[in-house]
């Protein structure tokens, strides 16, 4: 019910207005950070993943990769820190595995291949473009469910990952409820400034009496 009602009447920019003014200033991913697709949307659970730099053939290709994603639940996201090296950390195969453990999105600090059959198989993912370098002898997959950094973001897992056109930002689990009661009421309040302009009322008097613009 939180997932659907983020998706169809929620937005990024409104529920990061909404953090800034509770002082959490740091909860948007870096803005390389993008849909495939501007349509795409994601709201679930974050399950992070720690991701390292290697330099070469490794004894466990790819580390934890495997274990990471049979070990997605229903409502979750995928969500992984990039190590320094330019390489695919999300595909096709990926995506068929997320979407049968129930995932509801991945969101890569860094690139993902076969854009094509991902696209085709109509599930979010977010990253910083297309770059079809392997990951097997550049990255490997640390660890999972443990808490990381992308960017100036903490994530641990099981806080509130939502991202659209405009970006990817993360809500502490502790402060969720709070956050979405605030953000309904601003998302209304910024639909009737919006009217009283398109009737005519200047943008300074509109934020002058609702606070919004």
């Amino acid at each position: 019910m939180l997932f659907s009602t983020i998706n169809d009447r929620l937005y990024t920019a409104v529920i990061g207005d909404v953090m800034d003014t509770m002082g959490y200033y740091h909860q948007f991913l870096p803005p390389s950070i993008r849909p495939l697709r501007p349509e795409m949307r994601v709201a679930g659970r974050a399950m992070p993943v720690l991701v390292a730099d290697v330099y070469g053939p490794q004894t466990k290709p790819f580390g934890l990769l495997t274990e990471a994603l049979d070990d997605l639940r229903p409502g979750e996201v995928y969500l992984a820190r990039g190590g320094a090296q330019p390489a695919a950390m999300w595909g096709e195969i990926l995506t068929a595995t997320a979407q049968k453990r129930g995932a509801v999105g991945a969101v890569v600090n860094g690139y993902h291949r076969d854009a094509a059959k991902v696209l085709g198989q109509g599930f979010p993912v977010f990253s910083a473009g297309a770059y079809a370098l392997d990951s097997s002898v550049r990255t490997v997959v640390l660890d999972f469910r443990v808490p990381i950094e992308v960017g100036e973001v903490r994530v641990t897992p099981g806080d509130l990952v939502v991202g659209d056109i405009d970006g990817v930002l993360v809500v502490p689990k502790s402060i969720e409820a709070e956050v979405i009661e605030r953000a309904m009421e601003k998302a209304s309040t910024e639909n009737v400034v919006r009217a009283a302009i398109e009737r005519g009322m200047s943008a300074t008097e509109a934020f002058a009496r609702h606070g919004v613009l």
